[in-house]
């Protein structure tokens, strides 16, 4: 398969001309999956028009992998579910007031409907009502943009009218007509066309491009799932950098944090590139993981607001990352993601920056620090990883550290090393046993073993682990007997206890 967004020679293999003009069909073979052929042959056998439309046909001649076939009509959908019946397909009438019926052929569900042109966007997302028409072209039209306005068929080949073909090998993204209608239909086009920038490393022609700015207020009026999803699949694209660095403008309207972070030089020998292009660096740098990229969007977000110039002009950013927390927070709270999501996504943030020597014992405090999450570790590396990457090449070898840090990761999880309470050899009940009483202190004499476990000044084995509960209880009693109250001491371990074991969920509700 071609990689996503290279056309490379798949037009050509499948008998395009490329000079092709728009208009009428050009001659193209395109495997259909079965359910399609046969939907097809059904609808055309009943005396009906029936051709394959959308983002198939689409992925299909940039040679990528798209099971999802949309088949266009000029069969009302009650005729679309006789035929089916008929032939013994099951029928859902999914969205018949838009013409739109499902049917299942083979255990597979195939989207029919009948060719529509849509009327008023009242909510700039959804017409309110259609009307059914006569002809493919004019069913087309409706469609947002023009490598989306294609629509195929075996024995005709490809229907181009509005010049999706040449688009597509020139890697442009264009509306189809008046690209601010388009846009004034339906607000979410916008952020589609952002996310094809990012998935297919196409351009977006700059009459659509103004488009999208004059129409980017009605983004607020879309659903908070609706734009969740279309911002993740753009941070997951294999050209998220372009894509970020051509679109900022426009995803403003939805994540203004990023506004400051445009053109703001950071004045430091450890960066060549300005907050937000180092940001959609390392979000490039990562691997395809939601987590990850999340992350790698917001990591560095609140430098504009922690910037300040030592006295030789050095740009400085001590607690960025604390600030970028905040900001994390607000943006990921006006989007539909989970809390736990959220909560992993603000951790890595938290500590993007934290300086962790490729030893079992800082690799193990830093495990601790995360709740003892080896997969969030694991995301912290990559994370860190992708930063490396994006800063100036004087930093260079921070790329090796993170790989270092995964080779000790390996080694403590082959081991089986102690880095959270779970881990240690004792636990409540032997402590309680030991003669401490229940309470606090008994997390507090947990959290104190496990910080000599992880020193190494004590072997994690349940008679050693013992005898210093039975030590750290005579000492702390020794100075409770003196000051004839608890002492501070014991009243910090107490609070230390209380927060042992938290990590992951450290900051995501504070």
């Amino acid at each position: 398969m071609e990689e996503p967004g290279q056309l490379g020679d798949g037009l050509a293999e499948r008998g395009q001309a490329r000079s092709a003009a728009p208009g009428g069909p050009c001659p193209v073979t395109i495997p259909l999956p079965p359910q399609a052929a046969f939907a097809l042959a059904a609808l055309e056998e009943a005396g009906f028009e029936a051709w394959c439309v959308g983002g198939f046909v689409r992925d299909a001649l940039l040679g990528r992998a798209c099971a999802d076939v949309d088949v266009a009509t000029d069969a009302p959908w009650q005729e679309v579910q006789r035929v089916f019946e008929a032939a013994g397909c099951r029928t859902h009438e999914t969205g018949t007031a838009h013409g739109t019926l499902t049917v299942v052929v083979e255990q597979e569900a195939l989207e029919i409907t009948t060719y529509r042109d849509d009327g008023v966007y009242a909510d700039a997302r959804h017409p309110e009502a259609v009307s059914f028409v006569r002809t493919i072209e004019e069913d087309l039209a409706r469609r947002d943009f023009t490598m989306n306005a294609l629509a195929y068929h075996p024995k005709r080949g490809i229907l181009d009218p509005y010049g999706g073909v040449a688009d597509l090998e020139a890697r442009t993204i264009r509306a189809v007509g008046d690209p601010a209608r388009r846009f004034s239909e339906d607000a979410l086009r916008i952020l589609r066309a952002c996310r094809f920038a990012s998935q297919l490393g196409f351009s977006i022609e700059p009459a659509t491009y103004a488009g999208m700015m004059a129409n980017k207020g009605q983004l607020l009026r879309i659903s908070a799932e609706r734009v969740t999803h279309e911002l993740e699949c753009l941070l997951l694209g294999a050209h998220v950098h372009d894509a970020l660095m051509g679109t900022v403008d426009v995803l403003a309207a939805v994540l203004p944090e990023l506004v400051a972070c445009k053109g703001f030089e950071q004045r430091t020998p450890y960066h060549v590139y300005d907050v937000l292009e180092h940001t959609a660096f390392v979000v490039q740098n990562t691997p395809p993981s939601p987590l990850v990229r999340w992350a790698a969007l917001f990591h560095d977000m609140g430098k504009p607001a922690a910037f300040f110039q030592d006295a030789d002009g050095t740009g400085r950013f001590y607690g960025h990352a604390k600030i970028s927390v905040e900001l994390a927070r607000a943006a990921m709270g006006r989007l539909a993601l989970s809390p736990a999501f959220v909560g992993r996504v603000l951790t890595l943030v938290k500590h993007h920056d934290d300086v962790i020597e490729p030893t079992p014992k800082a690799v193990k405090r830093a495990l601790a620090r995360l709740g003892g999450d080896v997969g969030l570790f694991r995301a912290l590396c990559d994370l860190k990883r992708g930063d490396a990457l994006a800063q100036a090449p004087r930093c260079a070898g921070r790329v090796e550290l993170a790989d270092e840090l995964e080779e000790v990761l390996g080694g403590i999880l082959e081991a089986n090393e102690a880095f959270t309470l779970r881990k240690l050899a004792v636990d409540g009940r032997d402590v309680m046993a030991a003669g401490v009483r229940q309470g606090p202190a008994v997390g507090a004499v947990l959290a104190a073993a496990l910080d000599a476990v992880i020193d190494e000044r004590m072997p994690n084995e349940r008679a050693a682990l013992l005898a210093f509960a039975a030590a750290w209880l005579a000492e702390q009693d020794g100075r409770d007997a003196a000051e004839g109250t608890k002492g501070p001491e014991r009243a910090a371990d107490e609070k230390r206890a209380a927060g042992a074991g938290s990590g992951a969920g450290d900051v995501a509700g504070a």
